[in-house]
């Protein structure tokens, strides 16, 4: 989706969230936790470029900014006001930017929530990874 597409008029924003995660404190989690918090909080996709980034660590921490700053934006949204954060899935487009996987279960939180499409930014900076999503809904013309 260009930027064009989803500043038209018809799209406003529902929901922002914003997070920052301690990138040394997500690492130090992962070695107490032997593992596990990586394996139980993002996807194989999510894993495999991790592998594959300059900085592990920074990845994943920008990674997890996201899925908290997502659940920030959309669980307010939808009926229940909660969901697992976990199937927020996050990866590069070809240009490098991060993208939501908005199909599968976070698709349907999406569609609860009536909302189209997640926009992110990430950033890095002295030791913190920081978040920000934008939830963006087309709006209807009563």
């Amino acid at each position: 989706m260009s930027l064009p597409d989803w500043t038209h008029h018809l799209k406003t924003p529902a929901g922002v969230g914003v997070d920052a995660v301690d990138i040394a404190e997500l690492e130090a989690l992962d070695i107490r936790t032997g593992g596990a918090f990586v394996q139980r909080t993002f996807t194989q996709r999510e894993k495999v470029e991790a592998e594959n980034s300059h900085h592990k660590w920074s990845y994943l921490a920008g990674r997890f900014a996201v899925k908290e700053a997502v659940f920030k934006a959309l669980a307010p949204l939808t009926p229940e006001k909660t969901f697992d954060f976990r199937i927020v899935e996050t990866l590069r487009d070809t240009d490098g930017s991060p993208q939501v996987v908005c199909s599968g279960p976070l698709g349907e939180v999406l569609q609860s929530a009536k909302v189209e499409t997640i926009r992110v930014s990430i950033t890095n900076e002295s030791g913190f990874a920081l978040a920000f999503a934008v939830a963006v809904r087309v709006a209807t013309n009563k």
